[in-house]
């Protein structure tokens, strides 16, 4: 039987003390045993900063890449092994700004992949200016006066180009987010997950405390996750009262489902027939 303890590989952590990066560590340990998941099955992929730092403490294949480059990763792991369950991680900075296109596009091919966002609303990596996210008027070292664009709303996105799964999380609710989490792995498409993700570091607007006040959970609200215009107006409510759960989920053929080709079975499992390709390259 799996265990949170299998995906542990002993690696001395650098994040800070009271990060919300370590209670989305466990939650993804979590999730992953409860899935009966093995190491092997796995595979996490990041980009830069902070919460690309995830995999590098998780016993499991993984794959480090470029600032906002994580998904176009996932995308070509996902089409050559669709067997294998993909999780991205990523910051709100590196996906929703140096990757916002990589970000639109990955939903709009329903890859079946889980991207979990760690939304901190600062970047965490570089000092703690701000991020897409960033509330307006939000003053950081690098916004002495302020925020003075509107922030970037990744769940309604995510709803107006009809993704499958679009779910928030918090890092103060690791039990909550580790059910999140499966629901987003056992989803059969593209599984949107952003998570508000204290930085205690250089956000001391958005803590813990603050979130304490403000978070509820979709499903004692009554919440119906099939129903696209109540997840709309979930996903701009923010302020007083925040929601986190599952806001909608509707399954459609993913990516790899839609390729005549990968029918037969995995790409990594086929035998590499040079001739073929010789002869191929040789008609033009």
């Amino acid at each position: 039987m799996a265990c949170p303890k299998d995906f542990d590989n002993n690696v001395e952590n650098k994040w800070c003390p009271g990060c919300g990066n370590h209670a989305i560590l466990g939650s993804i340990k979590d999730a992953l045993a409860k899935l009966g998941l093995s190491p092997q099955e796995v595979l996490i992929v990041s980009g830069i900063g902070q919460a690309a730092k995830t995999p590098h403490y998780l016993n499991c294949n993984f794959f480090h890449g470029l600032h906002g480059r994580a998904l176009p990763v996932a995308t070509g792991a996902k089409t050559a092994n669709h067997k294998l369950t993909i999780l991205v991680n990523s910051g709100d900075g590196d996906c929703y700004g140096e990757g916002g296109n990589h970000f639109m596009n990955a939903i709009r091919r329903n890859l079946d992949i889980t991207l979990l966002v760690h939304d901190n609303k600062v970047y965490g990596l570089t000092k703690g200016q701000a991020s897409p996210t960033s509330d307006l008027h939000m003053i950081t070292r690098a916004q002495p006066h302020g925020v003075i664009l509107e922030p970037f709303a990744p769940l309604a996105v995510a709803l107006a180009l009809k993704a499958g799964f679009v779910a928030r999380g918090y890092a103060g609710d690791t039990e909550h987010l580790s059910m999140i989490i499966q629901e987003g792995v056992r989803h059969r498409g593209f599984s949107l997950i952003d998570i508000l993700q204290p930085c205690v570091s250089f956000n001391h607007v958005n803590t813990y405390q603050w979130y304490g006040q403000r978070v509820y959970d979709l499903s004692k609200d009554a919440h119906d996750s099939s129903d696209y215009m109540a997840a709309m107006v979930k996903a701009r409510q923010w302020g007083d009262k925040i929601p986190i759960g599952i806001l909608y989920r509707e399954e459609s053929l993913s990516f790899t489902d839609r390729i005549d080709g990968l029918k037969d079975g995995p790409l990594v499992d086929r035998k590499y027939d040079a001739s073929r390709l010789q002869k191929l390259l040789a008609e033009f």
